[in-house]
């Protein structure tokens, strides 16, 4: 037994060093508001100084007053009394609006810390968070953190303040007295700190739960279509509600545990104020202890009671604000997969030559998707990328936005290494419409002009023409102030579509992305679109995930991968002679819609195209 000693020692001593840390730091977040955080505390101080003078003018106005029958001096006392009351009144609600302010402040630097850093963390780390415990840190774990630093280490202090004063008057006045009334106060100490550690666990346990409760409540939300399209409302309202009775049950425990303990300290205070009537009373009958002594003396012991009761209530929230610290600056402190280089520069305007020289890529170090990929995309080119699912297609544009780092090789663009310019001018010369069209809940102005907010209206109007989408934006009752609700569900999918090529080439970037660009769209749409992109790929070298026909037909080079590999790359007449799994892809997906086309409807949008 005593080999393993010393292995558990130092695992308690990191914990505890852990936590002071966590602490720490969430103090730190106070620096911008000293000033309200030593008005806080000097009122406090004040406010303590008020509370222990009021008993002993109550024991004067007793004693000096009521006892001898001076009218005129209980008078003013009371009074006096009265103003006291009030300045004191007046102090709380200043600590309370500073204390308030400062610790809100807390809040509002943390959740802009956290959004921040939520924006700025790679892909990677979103593919393995979920999205319902991100909300939860940053809205539950902050408003702890923020009862940490205001409310709760005031109260705590204030609670020590109050006691020590207390007892320091207590022994002043009658040291035997004083001792009967601190009697009770180590089994209240010890019933709040058996609370608290009680509460604890529990509290812990329900904080976690209601990460978990968000996430199911996020998810379903997300995709209650799909929710509505299979009927499984009732399937997924069982799911929510087995959770939710977890949630209940704990909540039902710490309820139970709180019915049990709060009377209980309630009536360990009250027994001793009982032994103290008893007592004291004894005292004034034989004019050992006057009336105002022993009236004074319950006062205080009514102040003693509340201190001890409130550090019961608020060691858990500690414990509970630590946690949730923890909880926050772990994804502070996570380093992005993704970022600048130390020595990173600025990427001067491109031509948009890209190369990828021996790319090989894992998604989270583990699922290997490319393997050696090698090609050249030349300026003003149009690339096509075409094989199955799970071949590789999606991680190629997704490397070229720097959205993920190669496990191995390179990718550059006008000769750049990727990793070693700065990912915000990379990105700043890319456009992209991605597979999952992505809309904000605003108006139709704002999700065209996301890329470009200082966009003038009549731009905005150019390239949503461009886009072949003025047309029906203009139809709606608030034209391009029309909000489209949130992820755009009030719009179609060609429409939201459309929006989203207006905002990629709004940017007028030199490379564009197209992720399977016109796959939601019908055939009319689909020309009007293909019409508006061989327009706009001119002179920038586009990459598209080609569904389409129509899109082949148009790329200069064709790339076709096979298990995250380039099984052949040419032209589309060049691939169909030397490819067999291209002539195979043909014929299953292609060539079909050839039949189904018009004869020489590419032709015509090139004509169309050329002819402007």
């Amino acid at each position: 037994m005593s080999d393993h000693t010393p292995l558990v020692q130092p695992v308690s001593i990191r914990k505890k060093a852990s936590d002071w840390r966590i602490l720490v730091r969430c103090f730190g977040y106070l620096r911008p508001y000293l000033r309200l955080v030593a008005g806080s505390y000097l009122a406090m101080l004040a406010i303590n100084g008020v509370t222990l003078a009021i008993p002993q003018i109550i024991r004067w106005i007793v004693d000096r007053g009521i006892r001898v029958e001076n009218l005129h001096l209980l008078t003013w006392a009371t009074l006096g009394l009265l103003g006291l009351t009030l300045l004191k009144g007046i102090i709380s609600y200043l600590q309370g609006r500073w204390s308030e302010v400062m610790s809100q402040g807390v809040a509002y630097d943390l959740r802009n810390e956290l959004h921040h850093k939520l924006a700025d963390l790679s892909f990677a780390y979103h593919d393995r968070t979920e999205t319902g415990q991100l909300l939860s840190r940053a809205v539950q774990d902050v408003d702890r953190i923020r009862f940490l630093t205001g409310r709760a280490v005031l109260r705590l202090i204030d609670s020590g303040v109050l006691l020590i004063g207390t007892t320091v008057m207590l022994v002043w006045m009658n040291p035997m007295l004083a001792l009967l009334s601190l009697a009770a106060m180590p089994l209240l100490a010890y019933r709040a700190y058996e609370f608290g550690r009680r509460m604890r666990p529990l509290s812990l346990a329900i904080q976690q739960q209601v990460g978990v409760l968000t996430t199911y409540l996020e998810q379903n939300l997300r995709g209650a279509r799909v929710v509505k399209a299979f009927a499984q409302e009732e399937s997924q309202s069982a799911h929510f509600d087995a959770q939710n009775d977890i949630w209940f049950n704990l909540s039902a425990e710490a309820a139970k545990l709180r019915a049990i303990n709060v009377p209980m300290l309630d009536l360990i205070a009250n027994v001793g104020s009982i032994f103290i009537i008893w007592y004291g009373g004894m005292l004034v009958i034989r004019n050992q202890l006057t009336l105002g002594e022993l009236v004074a003396f319950t006062t205080y012991l009514g102040q003693l009671v509340m201190p001890v009761r409130r550090v019961g209530m608020i060691i858990p929230a500690i414990s509970m604000a630590v946690a949730a610290g923890e909880r926050i600056f772990e994804i502070l402190d996570t380093p992005s997969d993704v970022q600048d280089a130390p020595d990173a520069i600025p990427l001067p305007p491109i031509r948009g030559h890209v190369r990828f020289e021996h790319v090989s890529f894992a998604y989270l170090q583990r699922h290997s998707v490319l393997n050696d990929v090698t090609f050249e995309a030349k300026p003003g080119q149009v690339v096509a990328l075409l094989g199955a699912t799970g071949s590789g297609k999606s991680s190629i544009i997704n490397l070229i936005p720097r959205f993920y780092d190669p496990s191995a090789g390179r990718v550059t663009i006008d000769g750049y290494d990727l990793r070693t310019v700065k990912i915000h001018s990379l990105r700043d010369q890319i456009g992209m419409v991605l597979q999952e069209t992505t809309l904000f809940a605003a108006t139709i102005r704002e999700n065209i002009a996301f890329g470009r907010p200082d966009a003038t209206q009549s731009q905005v109007e150019r390239a949503a023409r461009a886009a072949q989408a003025h047309d029906f934006i203009f139809a709606m009752p608030d034209g391009y102030d029309t909000d489209v609700g949130e992820r755009g569900v009030t719009l179609s999918g060609g429409q939201k579509q459309r929006i989203a090529i207006a905002r990629a080439l709004l940017k007028d970037p030199r490379i564009l992305i197209l992720d399977d660009a016109t796959a939601s769209v019908d055939s009319e749409t689909e020309q009007l679109i293909q019409l508006a992109l061989a327009r706009l790929m001119q002179g920038r070298t586009s990459f598209v995930i080609a569904q389409r026909l129509s899109t082949v037909r148009m790329a200069g080079l064709i790339l076709v991968l096979e298990r995250g590999r380039i099984a052949a790359q040419g032209t589309h007449q060049e691939l169909l002679r030397v490819s067999p799994l291209y002539a195979d892809i043909y014929a299953r997906q292609l060539r079909p819609q050839e039949e189904e086309q018009p004869s020489g409807a590419l032709g015509d949008l090139r004509q169309r195209t050329a002819a402007d």
